[in-house]
């Protein structure tokens, strides 16, 4: 292991339980960094009560696209 630390304490010193804090906000920020969240689909019951819905109505919300 001659690769240097991602993380180190500059200064003072760190006990088990907040090193395990340290390394769960670091862990939680990478995820959301590296992982990206598929965009979620919108149904055509939510979309209809915007104003700026596409021109479907509740007839045409039934039928495929």
């Amino acid at each position: 292991m001659n690769e240097e630390p991602l993380v180190s304490v500059v200064r003072g010193s760190l006990d088990d339980h907040e090193v395990a804090a340290l390394v769960a906000i670091l862990a939680s920020r990478s995820t959301s960094v590296n992982y990206p969240t598929p965009p979620q689909a919108v149904s055509d019951w939510s979309r209809s009560a915007r104003p700026a819905a596409a021109p479907r109505n509740w007839r045409t919300s039934a039928l495929p696209r």
